[in-house]
């Protein structure tokens, strides 16, 4: 660059210095929106595998030790966690009970729930205080888990997504144990007073498998955590552009039948629980519209953003 004051160059050596300083700017501009964190620099694709290898590897060390602690407690995860809604005592039919109370009617007070269990394999009770325990385990390392990958795949985002994403780990963890809260709270014991009771005829007496029981009140739990992430993915959807605040409004009616195929999948093929999985979710596609007209306003005014800058940038270069 020369050195010469501006009075004293010719108009060739002017451009060139214009030209030159919009160049710099566009190469400053670049690297801070193109290029992902330093550190990731020069990272092969088998270091990439090697640091997600540590990630999993720490994700499944909480799931393990979780799962022991489950598995040591054997007294209170089937004595109260398991088997707790099965019995008339448990904490949602208290509930309920109160409110019948409350509004003068007895028909809500379940006094007792003849429930009777039985195992028919050898390694029946063995292999469910395995399995319940791996479960247990996953359900209370999941937000260690996913902050694990999350920490993964953050560095390799750019600066602008990465704070579109802030806040991830906080809301996938939440949602996940809000929809396992209410799977246990509201929906399983719901649906196992109303299958355990259904009776076809009263000389056919419901004897249960214990292995059918942890069965259905894992998937409905599981279930539950699963289906609660519907707002996290509008939310993302939104953000790439694949979905519009329009777009769901028009298929409102449509997302009735796809929430309910997904209830009727997810949960025992029973009515009852699929419309109780579908009430929430239908309240959080409408929370998931209310995200979406978020994203695309804030979406919208970056766009005009850019546009002004745009147009500043070519005013500058025409003048």
């Amino acid at each position: 660059m020369s050195n010469k004051p501006l009075d004293q160059m010719g108009d060739d050596e002017l451009d060139d210095l214009i030209t030159g300083q919009e160049e710099a700017a566009t190469t400053e501009v670049a690297k801070v929106e193109e290029e992902p964190e330093e550190e990731e620099e020069g990272m092969s694709f088998v270091d990439h595998l090697e640091e997600l290898r540590w990630h999993l590897i720490r994700g499944i060390i909480a799931v393990a030790v979780f799962t022991i602690v489950a598995f040591v407690s054997k007294k209170f995860v089937y004595g109260v966690l398991i088997l707790g809604p099965s019995k008339s005592d448990f904490w949602t039919f208290k509930m309920l009970c109160a409110f019948g109370e409350m509004i003068g009617s007895s028909v809500l007070c379940f006094k007792s729930l003849a429930i009777k269990f039985q195992n028919v394999t050898m390694t029946g009770q063995f292999m469910m205080h395995i399995t319940s325990s791996i479960v247990i385990g996953i359900i209370c390392a999941f937000p260690y888990f996913f902050w694990e990958i999350w920490r993964f795949i953050k560095p390799g985002l750019y600066k602008k997504e990465q704070k579109a994403a802030r806040g991830a780990t906080f809301y996938v963890s939440f949602l996940f144990m809000t929809g396992i809260l209410f799977g246990y709270y509201i929906i399983a014991p719901l649906s196992i007073k109303f299958l355990t009771s259904y009776q076809l005829d009263a000389k056919i007496e419901n004897i249960i498998t214990i292995a059918s029981y942890v069965s259905i009140l894992m998937t409905l739990v599981l279930a539950c955590g699963i289906l609660f992430q519907l707002p996290v993915v509008v939310y993302f959807l939104a953000k790439v552009g694949l979905i519009t605040p329009t777009f769901l409004r028009a298929h409102r009616r449509h997302s009735v039948v796809i929430i309910l195929i997904l209830s009727a999948v997810l949960t025992p093929p029973d009515i009852f629980s699929q419309v109780f999985i579908a009430m929430p979710l239908s309240f959080l596609y409408e929370v998931g519209i209310w995200i979406a007209v978020r994203v695309e306003r804030q979406r919208l005014k970056e766009l005009a953003e850019e546009e002004e800058k745009k147009t500043v940038k070519e005013e500058v270069k025409e003048g």
